[in-house]
């Protein structure tokens, strides 16, 4: 097992018997005393963030982890169904790990799985996606001399505020961050 002062940003490790993310980490000497690890992670499990310190001996316990790019394939009910593109082989996720990024899963759309032990973890989507728009009210003509916005809906049900000038059936880019309109695409 390596010592806590190894440990980097981006490795998955065992407290408390959960796997955790690690974000951020600082060593730190501060005067006349020991040397510590300040760490910065994430409960892969609940979602929770916390900190710890660790002494610069200690030892921690580092998962093997696997990053792998997928494609997002459909959705049935509670589970979102992805396929690697390499070895053909699919995966299902529940919707309790994707969250709030299941409005922006379009088929065919790429999605960054964070697999320990073969088994997804966690989920990281782009920044931005193109959506198609498939009910937007019409807007009212010469209604143009300020940013006035107007609520459409997307393809996956996702609610965005755009201008008057979309219409449906047109593709625009939305932020993953907020699910915010950033133009046409």
């Amino acid at each position: 097992m390596p010592a806590a002062n190894d440990l980097r940003k981006g490795q998955v490790i065992t407290f408390n018997g959960e796997p955790h993310l690690i974000m951020e980490t600082q060593h730190r000497t501060p005067g006349n005393l020991r040397a510590f690890v300040q760490v910065k992670m994430r409960n892969l499990r609940y979602g929770k963030s916390l900190e710890q310190r660790f002494n610069s001996p200690d030892h921690v316990d580092v998962l093997s982890t696997d990053r792998r790019t997928l494609e997002f394939s459909y959705a049935d009910r509670d589970t979102f169904s992805f396929m690697d593109p390499e070895s053909f082989e699919t995966f299902e996720i529940g919707t309790a790990m994707i969250g709030e990024a299941k409005y922006y899963l379009v088929p065919n759309g790429k999605a960054d799985v964070l697999f320990i032990n073969d088994v997804p973890v966690t989920i990281d989507i782009p920044s931005s996606v193109v959506l198609k728009i498939t009910e937007s009210a019409e807007g009212i003509k010469g209604d143009t001399a300020s940013n006035v916005q107007k609520p459409a809906t997307c393809e996956t049900g996702l609610v965005v505020n755009v201008p008057l000038f979309i219409k449906a059936g047109e593709m625009i880019k939305v932020s993953t961050a907020d699910g915010s309109y950033l133009g046409r695409a």
